[in-house]
């Protein structure tokens, strides 16, 4: 077994428009923690710990609650603020998991939902997605 870490990202969004709205941040965070536990074939028993962060405009709940709403009870969570960044991108719910695997590195896939795709550009597409 070994220890990788899994990016993602997500933006909240209704009509394009970023909301800070309750049920919104959770839909999103929900959507982006089963997408990175779909795309990298995890059960509840490979997370180690998930850290969240939101950018500044996004208040009316933790992010890390909709890990919990998904029933990952025994995982260690945390969430913050992402620093702000001039022109940085608004409304997104990024996180960090540690997961315990026999895939190699290369196998791990990274989940940038919701037009976030762009703050890493640099990753190909994952195929199928």
């Amino acid at each position: 077994m070994a220890v990788r870490a899994i990016r993602g990202a997500t933006r909240v969004l209704v009509d394009g428009e970023v909301v800070d709205d309750r049920e919104q941040v959770l839909a999103a965070s929900r959507e982006l923690v089963q997408q990175v536990m779909e795309r990298n074939w995890l059960d509840a028993e490979d997370l180690i710990s998930v850290m969240f962060t939101a950018t500044g405009d996004l208040t009316a709940v933790a992010p890390a609650l909709a890990a919990r709403q998904l029933g990952l009870h025994d995982v260690a969570l945390i969430c913050a603020q992402e620093m702000w960044v001039e022109n940085s991108m608004t409304g997104v719910v990024r996180l960090l998991a540690h997961v315990e695997i026999t895939r190699p590195r290369a196998e791990v896939r990274n989940v940038y939902l919701r037009g976030t795709e762009v703050l890493r550009d640099d990753v190909p597409p994952v195929p199928g997605a």
